[in-house]
């Protein structure tokens, strides 16, 4: 550990899900910026590839094009790039959808999909990363982001919060599980933030809309850049006595 400077990421091993985009994005850029290796896993090459692009030490990164809802493809393909990149130290998981969908029109079929993408996925790769051939003597940071959506209510998001909801219950178990391991799990619950997502959400689609979303906002909506630097003090050693958590970045939003 560097004691002169306990967030720099150098030298560290960080995965980093749904990197092609939003959020996750910003995340690897962030990562790199402090010196992390970065392992970028998402479906799209393309758009992986741009996100490299915009990363410092472009060689450094590993590209890991592989659907989480695959499990037997994403474990062979997360084997090789850590067979490249070293053991870890840190993994952000990014990859995630969402809906606005009324009660009435949610369906058994509609939740599986959601819970897939949003939960299985995730927790199937920690299980696979969690075994010791993939862990550091220090451990590791387990990061899930989740949402504001999963400890308040909100009209509409019956299906997002269940699946958020399920991560930021889950993982304080999982903290407790791992934490003889030195792994440490915490929750990010993000606001609204200004991703592809985000744009386009239903509340978005008009300006009454819109302005409605930022009222419940008191300091405006967020940015990738606000997550992704809580994202980067949870994979740090600045917080090696922090688990079991769920650190709230929201522009004030559960504060009403």
């Amino acid at each position: 550990m560097d004691t002169s400077n306990p967030f720099q990421l150098q030298n560290k091993n960080i995965i980093i899900t749904g990197a092609s985009s939003g959020i996750g994005r910003q995340c690897a850029i962030s990562a790199s910026q402090l010196g992390a290796r970065v392992i970028l896993v998402g479906r799209n090459m393309e758009k992986l590839c741009e996100t490299l692009e915009l990363m410092d030490h472009e060689m450094n990164h590993i590209i890991c094009a592989a659907d989480l809802m695959d499990y037997e493809i994403t474990e062979r393909e997360i084997k090789k790039a850590m067979e490249q990149a070293g053991k870890m130290h840190g993994i952000i998981h990014a990859a995630g959808i969402s809906t606005t969908l009324p009660l009435r029109s949610i369906t058994a079929s509609k939740m599986d999909d959601y819970f897939k993408t949003n939960v299985y996925g995730s927790i199937q790769l920690t299980r696979i990363l969690t075994k010791p051939a993939y862990l550091t003597e220090h451990g590791a940071s387990i990061i899930f982001l989740t949402s504001v959506m999963g400890v308040v209510g909100e009209v509409g998001k019956t299906i997002y919060s269940l699946t958020k909801g399920a991560l930021v219950a889950g993982s304080k178990s999982m903290a407790l599980e791992l934490a003889p391991k030195k792994i440490r799990v915490n929750c990010i619950s993000p606001g609204v933030i200004i991703t592809p997502m985000s744009s386009a959400a239903v509340y978005t689609q008009n300006e009454a809309a819109l302005e409605k979303t930022k009222s419940y906002h008191p300091l405006g909506l967020g940015i990738p850049e606000d997550v992704a630097n809580g994202c980067i003090f949870l994979l740090s050693d600045a917080s090696k006595w922090i688990t079991g958590t769920n650190l709230v970045i929201d522009g004030g939003y559960t504060a009403r």
